[in-house]
């Protein structure tokens, strides 16, 4: 049956109008993007068959060309028009954390970090420089591979943080396990940078492991900083 033919109340578009995106399955946000399904499906049963082939919506989102385009609907267009989606999404946040005190929107910031390392299948570390307000000065891939003390350079970070006349700094990685919990080195790193950014009178405010579609971890709210 066509989505056309179901109750005006049963429709995703209908009821996100009526109770907002938050009342809709991840299937029916994503029938909604497709806007159409394909011959004997509606765009509800090829979305549930989306995310029944990649489990989960951030590994839809991380799929690339080849496998996304090869499920049946799909194609070149739907793969665009969905990485120009999450792209403004990550720009939106990019710009909410810019506009003022990055510290005073730790959502935006955990939002963003998700949307850019979450669906990464290797390793990445990002410096996030704040000016003396807290404000995101530049945020910047530092290193992909298996993060050690050896491998991300202390004096790397503090040649960036002094380039931008940095206040504050904000570490983040992911693990592509999926595990967000800070190994030994992770730890070591931390001390290491912290103890390099001091030097230059850059505070290290925090360090965020990114695992997955998860909560990213804070190492301060841990206190391990």
């Amino acid at each position: 049956m066509a989505i056309t033919d179901w109750p005006a109340s049963e429709r995703p578009r209908e009821r996100l109008l009526a109770q907002g995106a938050g009342a809709l399955s991840d299937a029916e946000l994503l029938a909604l993007f497709l806007r159409v399904g394909v011959k004997g499906a509606s765009a509800v049963d090829l979305a549930r068959t989306l995310l029944a082939h990649f489990g989960s919506l951030n590994r839809l989102f991380a799929a690339g060309r080849a496998e996304f385009s090869a499920i049946p609907g799909m194609g070149d267009a739907k793969y665009a028009q969905l990485q120009a989606v999450l792209e403004m999404a990550r720009r939106a946040l990019r710009e909410e954390i810019g506009a003022g005190d990055a510290l005073a929107s730790p959502r935006a910031v955990r939002d963003w970090l998700r949307l850019r390392l979450g669906h990464l299948p290797h390793e990445v570390f990002m410096v996030l420089l704040l000016d003396a307000q807290n404000r995101l000065i530049v945020a910047e891939e530092l290193f992909r591979g298996t993060l050690t003390q050896t491998s991300v350079h202390p004096r790397e970070v503090v040649k960036l943080a002094l380039a931008h006349n940095a206040a504050g700094a904000l570490l983040a990685h992911n693990h592509p396990s999926g595990v967000a919990e800070p190994s030994r080195a992770d730890e070591t790193l931390t001390q290491a940078l912290k103890q390099a950014l001091a030097l230059v009178d850059v505070r290290l405010l925090d360090h965020f492991i990114v695992a997955g579609a998860g909560e990213p971890l804070s190492f301060a709210e841990k206190g391990l900083i």
